[in-house]
């Protein structure tokens, strides 16, 4: 399953690439619906913490 949170589309695929191809149209189709304000440039990263 892939997820988008920022705007609540998920589908599914029979490959991580295919998922992540039909998010990407579900998405699309989403915001031209329903558009979201402009609130500048979102950051997205990763990082590992270290639990003793």
């Amino acid at each position: 399953m892939a997820l988008n949170p920022e705007t609540g589309t998920t589908t599914q695929g029979e490959s991580i690439t295919e998922a992540l191809a039909n998010l990407k149209e579900a998405t699309k189709l989403y915001l031209e619906e329903f558009p979201l304000p402009s609130a500048g440039n979102a950051l997205l990263t990763t990082f590992e913490v270290a639990v003793a």
